[in-house]
């Protein structure tokens, strides 16, 4: 019988961590204040204590420096988790994330692999500007060699960093800010160790009138907003979370599209060049027979995040204009 006790996104991070690191000698975590300050959310809290310091480890302020020494420990057997505060700093470190640990494995004929995990914090709605609260993911998930996870569930976020800590590829992993520690969205973690397939999507609503697929925070105002949907208008929505959106698990998504007929996609990011572009893009080429109606996409506004709450609610899709956009499908059917 499945283990029910409850605990948070963060909570299950750190848990996955914990028992990687006592499961294999050659998994070691750095970054930026990760060791006796537990990380920029708390996310290590006390792992310094358990694993010491040659395993959970400080590092300068310096993202280049970071995803680089963590890029050359993993060539050579290591498997490092790095952290970096937040996704808008993975800008600094892309010749390293984009030109080294993403291409090593394909120039050398796959006789070097780069095992590294490279979480960060994503996303707004916490007032911290424009500089700390950008969805990047489409940036990541465009080159080739890299794997991205973006799990919207404690459940999920365990699982999946279990299966990234063990994959021999680089895989970026975005864990949104607003999940840490909310109360709201804790769920059912066993503890024993499990792991998810990167590339498996999940449903996590079932429905028959259009497919939502959502990722990350997302995932959570889609689903709040479907159950409203279904209570004041009757439209069932089946929900979809890729959870990984590179690989992407398009048949799910196409075999939802194939019973519903119609489709919205959500994502926090700004809409021009947005990941879901692409889900929009593969559903069209190959289900394009499926569709009773044009392809809807909701998303972020392209400017970028600004610092006033009030602003950067209107830029971020909020549940009514998630009910809006998946109405307006219906309607021009």
């Amino acid at each position: 019988m499945q283990n029910k006790r409850e605990i948070t996104y963060l909570e299950a991070i750190r848990e996955a961590m914990q028992q990687m690191m006592r499961k294999n000698p050659d998994v070691f975590l750095i970054g930026e204040d990760v060791a006796e300050y537990g990380g920029a959310f708390g996310v290590s809290v006390g792992m310094l204590e358990e694993f010491g310091k040659d395993r959970v480890i400080n590092s300068p302020i310096s993202e280049d420096a970071l995803v680089g020494v963590a890029a050359g420990s993993a060539v050579t057997g290591m498997r490092p988790i790095v952290e970096i505060m937040f996704s808008d700093f993975i800008t600094i470190a892309m010749d390293e994330i984009a030109n080294q640990a993403a291409k090593i494995r394909y120039m050398f004929g796959g006789k070097a692999t780069v095992p590294m995990v490279l979480r960060t914090a994503g996303g707004g709605g916490t007032g911290a500007a424009g500089q700390h609260s950008q969805s990047l993911e489409a940036l990541v998930a465009h080159i080739p060699g890299l794997k991205v996870v973006m799990p919207s569930s404690p459940y999920d976020a365990k699982g999946l960093l279990v299966s990234a800590i063990e994959d021999d590829n680089p895989v970026i992993f975005i864990e949104h800010k607003l999940l840490y520690k909310n109360k709201k969205y804790i769920g059912h973690v066993p503890e024993e160790v499990y792991s998810i397939p990167l590339g498996q999507g999940d449903i996590k609503r079932d429905g028959k009138d259009i497919t939502v697929v959502a990722t990350s925070f997302m995932v959570k105002k889609a689903l709040e907003t479907a159950e409203a949907l279904n209570q004041e208008q009757g439209i069932s929505c089946e929900i979809i979370d890729p959870r990984t959106i590179r690989p992407l698990d398009i048949d799910l998504i196409l075999e939802s599209v194939e019973k519903t007929g119609r489709l919205a996609c959500i994502e926090e990011a700004c809409g021009f060049g947005g990941f879901m572009g692409e889900v929009a893009a593969q559903v069209a080429e190959k289900g394009f027979d499926f569709l009773d109606a044009p392809i809807k996409r909701i998303s972020g506004k392209d400017c970028p995040v600004p610092y006033s709450l009030v602003l950067e609610n209107e830029m971020i899709p909020s549940h009514e204009r998630i009910k809006e956009g998946i109405l307006s499908i219906f309607k021009n059917a």
